[in-house]
């Protein structure tokens, strides 16, 4: 008989309470609390460094196409036309736009391809002009 008592009082014991299963959530929503805004922020941040190496790569292509084709200051170049230095296959060569789809467009030799505002805006509260710098926000 003592062994049924004793039985019975540890197969009780496989179940978490209700308070124990309250706490550990409130434990892990307490910890996606912290972890998310920081996470959104990487990722904002990224987006942001790589809209920059797009601006980057762009000056570049245009300083190729205005010495291969012998191109003065204030010299008008099509996206077609600066998408051919581009790496074939990449996202930019393919639809000459950034990330979030905005276009960069025709650009003007011997000045800076802008940020489209749209970028800009939407990631203003990662990026300020600073960030930006030397690139400076377009129409």
């Amino acid at each position: 008989m003592k062994q049924t008592i004793l039985h019975k009082h540890t197969s009780r014991r496989h179940a978490f309470t209700l308070v124990e299963i309250m706490i550990t959530v409130a434990i892990i929503a307490l910890l996606a609390a912290i972890a998310v805004p920081g996470f959104l922020r990487s990722r904002k941040r990224s987006q942001a460094v790589a809209v920059r190496t797009d601006l980057r790569l762009i000056d570049g292509a245009m300083d190729q196409y205005a010495l291969e084709y012998n191109k003065g200051a204030n010299a008008t170049i099509t996206v077609a036309a600066w998408k051919s230095y581009i790496k074939p296959g990449t996202r930019l060569y393919n639809t000459g736009s950034n990330i979030f789809g905005d276009l960069y467009g025709d650009q003007t030799l011997g000045i800076l391809p802008p940020v489209p505002s749209n970028t800009w805006d939407s990631l203003s509260d990662v990026c300020d002009a600073s960030f930006w710098s030397p690139y400076v926000k377009g129409p």
